[in-house]
């Protein structure tokens, strides 16, 4: 069908509530939607794409002919939705991939056994302790069981490899016994493993209780050192649990869940809690989103498709389309009140905050950055009210001395690092004198003209997210009108220093917000404009001592810019010049016998 023969079949939809089935020629269903009232959604797809996303008009694109089913409420139109997505994984919707499997603890069959974390039992006479859902939990068992017990994380295969080497850095920092460095026998290893093996099985509570009474037992028998070593274990055990409460909270269970967008990637996060302790930790990157409250409904609608269990607590980062819809899909599934909150203040804030840290750093990773980078330029999108993170950054400044030798630079940060590839000199050309409003104009009028006129692959031809002027509320009230007459919408923002010259704020056209309280945007802030004013007055420096050098040079009659800089090549320096004798400036490249004359008579007539 025809985009019009589609818009009119839409027309035709009833006013009630339903899922509708998008399918391409093929006839393969490529996106799945839920509407309160299907003619008004569907027909929404098709006529003017002015105000849909690029993923959607690249969906509607694709559209051949479309279905729908009617429901009885926009409740019962979610669940089914629900229910067809899973079945058919469409294309353009959102999805989550759940591979979640199962997860076992391993102590291998060997002379010196080893602990391990693994997916799957094999039949190789290893002793198996599981199987767990969650492979954050294993991880983190085993990690603070190798710990506790001081067992060996290497690959090193014992007795083959006992006491053959000097013991690696956890051996040195007390958290392993060093086998390989013959730190300790075999019966007190096998020793070690069975107490580490009672240790994962029966939970911190009772292998304390039972070392404590075995500690008691062989101090009475005055065997002081056997009696220490289980004085040290419990007090690792004690100091493991008293770090495990700084990542706890006061409710029985709870999920939180962030979302993190960027201009390419989104991660979403969760993270669980039961019995008020960390108990698991998932993430999905995803392909980033357009409507981040819509998004947000469909990934936690998505996430409890995919789990049985449903908890009493639920806290989010941010605002959901249709909440109290999704409150109710949730509490269907549960069969019990759930309560969904958005934390402002407390100890559910810092969970909340801990979980946007833990998505900003798997993008991060995904996108090869730092967590911190990732983590400051969201928090400049928030703080500047910006529709998306600001991953191409310009800023200018304007570098003179009294107005002469005007020029501007022009640096780049490209996810929160220097592109210096793309970085930019300008020498102002409309005016002489000292003007940094006007200056900044010319400026900018002259990039944006590379933006409409360059060939593809300039680099002025990226439209930038931000840009961050050198200055305070004039520049950015002279720039705004100029950038908006091009036809452009770009927000800008000025860097405001205080008397040290350091940044203070961030103006705006109507105020400044301040940012020394927001570390991470300070310090980005901070680190842009000491960049733009390096590079500004870098080329400054050197148009300046240009100028300075060719107006005593090329007021020698004869001698102009070329010759002038032969001589500085050949010379070095001015100075050099005036003591040279006029058969040496005859040597120089270009300087006839006449001009050699005129130089050294020039000087030395002064």
């Amino acid at each position: 069908m025809t985009e019009k023969e589609l818009r009119k079949k839409a027309m035709a939809l009833p006013l009630n509530p339903g899922v509708y089935i998008m399918k391409n020629k093929d006839k393969k269903i490529i996106y799945i939607g839920k509407a309160k009232k299907l003619k008004n959604r569907v027909s929404s797809y098709f006529g003017s794409h002015s105000n849909h996303s690029l993923k959607v008009r690249r969906m509607v694109e694709n559209v051949d002919d479309f279905d729908y089913i009617l429901c009885d409420s926009e409740f019962e139109a979610l669940v089914l939705e629900c229910s067809l997505i899973k079945q058919h994984q469409p294309k353009y919707n959102i999805l989550l991939k759940d591979d979640k499997g199962y997860n076992y603890i391993k102590i291998t069959k060997e002379e010196f056994p080893k602990i391990r974390e693994c997916k799957q039992m094999l039949n190789d006479d290893a002793v198996y302790i599981g199987p767990y859902t969650s492979n954050f939990s294993v991880k983190l068992a085993v990690e603070e069981t190798l710990k506790i017990f001081k067992l060996p994380r290497c690959n090193k295969k014992f007795p083959r490899d006992y006491g053959k080497s000097r013991p690696c850095l956890n051996g040195f920092m007390g958290i392993c016994s060093s086998p390989c460095s013959a730190g300790i026998t075999k019966d007190e290893y096998i020793e070690s493993i069975n107490s580490a093996i009672d240790f994962l099985k029966g939970g911190s509570v009772k292998a304390v209780r039972e070392m404590q009474k075995k500690m008691e037992e062989l101090s009475e028998n005055l065997e002081f050192e056997e009696a220490a070593k289980l004085r040290d274990r419990i007090k690792a055990i004690k100091n493991l649990d008293e770090k495990q409460k700084v990542v706890s909270i006061n409710v029985p269970e709870e999920d939180v869940f962030a979302l993190v967008n960027s201009n390419k990637k989104a991660c979403f996060e969760v993270i669980r809690f039961e019995h008020g302790k960390l108990t698991d930790s998932e993430f999905w990157l995803i392909d980033a989103v357009d409507d981040i409250p819509q998004a947000r409904f469909e990934l936690i609608e998505r996430y409890y498709s995919m789990r049985s269990r449903v908890p009493a607590r639920i806290a989010v980062d941010g605002e959901i389309e249709d909440e109290e819809l999704l409150l109710e899909f949730l509490e269907s599934k549960r069969g019990k009140k759930i309560e969904l909150i958005h934390p402002q203040k407390g100890e559910h804030l810092s969970i909340v905050n801990m979980c946007i840290k833990n998505a900003n750093e798997h993008l991060a990773q995904q996108q090869g950055r730092l967590g911190r980078e990732i983590a400051a330029l969201e928090e400049l999108k928030d703080l500047l009210g910006l529709k998306k993170i600001p991953e191409y950054i310009e800023s200018y400044d304007i570098s003179h001395t009294f107005g002469a030798d005007n020029v501007a630079g022009m640096v780049v940060f490209h996810n929160g690092r220097p592109m210096k590839s793309a970085y930019k000199r300008f020498s102002i050309k409309g005016f002489d004198g000292q003007n940094d409003v006007g200056s900044m104009q010319e400026v900018l009028t002259r990039r944006f003209n590379h933006y409409y006129n360059d060939e593809d692959g300039s680099t002025f031809k990226i439209l930038p997210d931000l840009i961050l002027l050198d200055g305070g509320e004039p520049q950015v009230n002279a720039v705004l009108p100029v950038v908006k007459s091009m036809g452009l919408d770009v927000p800008i923002f000025g860097m405001v220093k205080d008397s040290k010259h350091r940044t203070r704020a961030i103006a705006l056209n109507g105020g400044e917000i301040e940012i020394n309280s927001h570390r991470g945007v300070f310090t980005l802030v901070s680190t842009i404009q000491e960049e733009v004013h390096r590079f500004a007055i870098t080329y400054h420096h050197k148009k300046h001592k240009k100028s300075t050098l060719s107006t005593s040079l090329t007021k020698i009659e004869g001698i102009g810019d070329k010759k002038a800089k032969a001589l500085l090549k050949h010379f070095k320096t001015v100075t050099a010049i005036k003591n040279a004798e006029a058969e040496e400036l005859s040597k120089v490249s270009g300087i006839s016998e006449k001009n050699a004359q005129d130089i050294y008579m020039f000087y030395h007539e002064l």
